[in-house]
């Protein structure tokens, strides 16, 4: 055991003596490598330490940077910060209203607004298959297929940083409407590339998604919508209704493009057609997208208000194909006729020609737009004597019954001579046959027996001189002088419609005003305002103006009215069978800069049935008719016959009497009858 013991350690300690060198003595060169040897040690632990220091003192910098960075975005500058994050994000969408319709008394729809659409295509996405498309487009926009294969063929070119790029926009038609929209649609979802839906399914993918592309993203419609405004009539009551065009308007700090009134009701009733604008305020992503839990605001539209006017379109009809007739006939510059119910002053139908169609306003001359009935004003001529006389009656200075010696066709009135259109004159005659065979110069003397103050109050008090206050815009005043400026011969010129100028409209009413009993009445055009559901919003009720004359006059001027449409009276052709009519016809020279212009006049008749319950007064007014004469018992009367009988017949006004012989009033029968004035 001691033995075995001794051995093993003399073995380890020659092992030992094997692997460890032996301790080499210490020299001065070995001290001097060792000594730099830890210096370089401590270096290189020195310069380790100290990036880490460096880079711990910027990752303390970071994080205290970042943490002030924090506080003031949440603490210091959230409110500010929130509110320009709100205005990046907010979005205010704009909703248009529906403009309102305009209807007839009965109903009868005369203007409407219809959506529409501004049809484009993509052509990058149709590619090679533009003639597929365009045989499916064809007959949806009624454009021939080869003017669309032209627009759907696609078109490469350079753009400014040299790479080929494809055109992925093209208008195709503006103003389609909804129902062709939605055919169009229906069809290219369906439209056939030549496979059956089982060939097509084992097309390579990358076809069968050009067709997707194709059937439903290659056409598509413009947003927002627009609305096209329609009159379904065309040309019927034109002037009545106006038109319609395209303004920008400003909403919340942004520019749309409606449409607005450019004339008649549409422009004088605009904003009670045009509704409110609604509007949805909320937030959007980078790509457009609506965050609905954002909405804050979502506001409705209020669509506009429909219009129901007094007009009757059956009597408009009536009344402006008797017009045009009369317009056939005669060749005049223009043509006017109204038709007013004369005890609540509305207006059941209105026509001046040339007309035109307001759903292509732009195509014929700006003139032709004008609704001359309340636009131009003239000179009467003889429907004037009626106010005239009117206002002496009321007056007391004359009565029916009183003679006139309207002289030898001579009569010489401060320094100047005026004579009839009779060259034999007339001699003494009634003021009730002053009126029936329309006398200049018995009219000349009524005024001037009347005297200056008393006729210009009547003619103002008949509404001359101002405006009738109809609901349309560019009514004219016309022209009454105040007295001041009257020249000695005014009072003998005035009562005879000379020297005084009025629209066709303010001549109507004043025919309408001895029709009701001397009542001037507003005319009404609108009679009721009403919602999208057919609630009636406002209801206009009948104004009247004032007392003009007095119902005792307005019923002798009535009776001495109904003479001139008599065998004794100018307007023979005025007459209707079944109704007894009390008018005047009125044949005035024309006024230029340089005075009268020789062959060139307004011819008129203005008359009322049944004259001793009247339920129509009719104004019609030729403006230099050129053929068939130019008196106005010849051109005008006639035509005022055609629209009256029909008119009669459409209302089923009940008749006077049988069909009767030429009325001979107050037992004369007279030798032959009054020229047509």
């Amino acid at each position: 055991m001691g033995l075995e013991f001794s051995r093993i350690v003399r073995s380890v300690a020659r092992a030992r003596a094997v692997f460890v060198p032996r301790r080499l003595p210490v020299t001065r060169d070995r001290l001097r490598a060792r000594r730099h040897s830890c210096l370089c040690r401590m270096k290189h632990l020195m310069s380790s330490s100290g990036r880490l220091i460096f880079l711990a003192s910027l990752l303390v910098l970071g994080f205290c940077g970042l943490g002030f960075r924090l506080v003031e975005l949440q603490v210091l500058r959230h409110g500010e910060l929130r509110e320009l994050a709100e205005v990046n994000t907010r979005r205010t969408h704009s909703i248009e209203p529906r403009r309102g319709d305009i209807r007839d008394i009965k109903g009868n729809l005369l203007a409407t607004s219809h959506v529409v659409k501004h049809v484009v295509a993509n052509p990058s996405l149709i590619g090679d298959r533009a003639a597929d498309v365009a045989r499916v487009l064809a007959p949806h926009l009624r454009i021939p297929e080869a003017e669309l294969v032209r627009k759907l063929t696609p078109v490469s070119q350079l753009d400014d940083s040299g790479v080929v790029v494809t055109n992925r926009w093209v208008s195709l038609k503006k103003k389609v409407p909804l129902e062709s929209w939605k055919s169009l649609t229906a069809a290219m979802a369906t439209l056939d590339f030549g496979y059956d839906e089982k060939a097509e399914r084992k097309l390579p993918k990358a076809q069968r998604q050009a067709f997707v592309a194709i059937r439903h993203r290659a056409i598509y419609a413009e947003q927002p919508d627009l609305q096209l405004r329609e009159y379904p009539n065309r040309t019927l009551a034109s002037h009545i209704l106006g038109y319609t065009g395209t303004a920008e308007r400003k909403f919340n700090n942004r520019t749309y493009t409606d449409y607005v009134g450019m004339d008649g009701i549409e422009l004088a009733l605009d904003s009670r057609l045009n509704g409110v604008r609604g509007w949805v305020q909320t937030a959007e992503t980078r790509r457009g997208q609506e965050v609905v839990t954002m909405r804050q605001q979502d506001v409705e539209p209020r669509n506009g208000y429909n219009v129901v006017l007094t007009v009757d379109s059956g009597l408009q009809h009536i009344l402006e194909s008797e017009l045009a007739a009369g317009v056939k006939r005669h060749d005049p510059v223009a043509a006017h006729a109204i038709m007013v119910r004369p005890r609540t002053g509305e207006i059941l139908a209105m026509a001046t020609m040339p007309d035109y169609d307001p759903n292509r306003p732009g195509d014929g001359p700006a003139e032709n737009r004008r609704n001359r009935l309340i636009t131009d004003i003239m000179e009467p001529g003889s429907t004037f004597k009626a106010v005239t006389i009117a206002a002496a009656l009321d007056a007391q200075r004359v009565t029916l019954s009183e003679t006139i010696d309207c002289a030898n066709n001579k009569f010489f009135y401060a320094g100047k001579w005026l004579h009839e259109h009779e060259s034999r004159g007339y001699g003494v005659i009634s003021v009730e046959q002053i009126i029936a065979k329309s006398s200049n110069i018995g009219a000349a003397k009524i005024g001037i027996k009347l005297g200056q103050e008393s006729l210009h109050a009547s003619i103002r008090g008949f509404g001359f001189g101002s405006q009738s206050g109809i609901p349309l815009r560019g009514e004219q005043w016309g022209i009454v002088h105040p007295i001041k400026d009257w020249t000695p011969l005014s009072i003998s010129r005035v009562p005879m419609g000379h020297e005084v100028a009025v629209t066709p409209l303010q001549m109507c009413m004043a025919f309408a005003t001895i029709a009701n009993g001397g009542k001037l009445m507003r005319p009404m055009l609108v009679d009721r305002f009403e919602g999208d559901r057919g609630q009636v919003v406002m209801k206009i009720q009948p104004q009247i103006i004032r007392q003009a004359i007095s119902p005792e006059t307005a019923k002798l001027m009535t009776q001495a009215l109904k003479v001139v449409v008599s065998t004794n009276g100018t307007a023979l052709k005025a007459r209707l069978d079944y109704y007894i009519v009390a008018g005047k016809t009125g044949t005035a020279q024309k006024a230029g800069r340089n005075g009268y212009m020789p062959g060139k006049y307004f011819s008129s008749f203005i008359g009322y049935f049944p004259a001793d319950n009247p339920e129509l007064c009719i104004a019609v007014i030729f403006d230099e008719p050129h053929t068939g004469g130019y008196y106005g018992g010849i051109v005008a009367a006639p035509v005022f016959k055609g629209i009256a009988e029909r008119a009669a017949n459409y209302l089923n006004i009940r008749p006077d009497h049988a069909p009767a012989q030429p009325m001979v009033v107050s037992g004369r029968t007279p030798a032959r009858p009054a020229r047509a004035n």
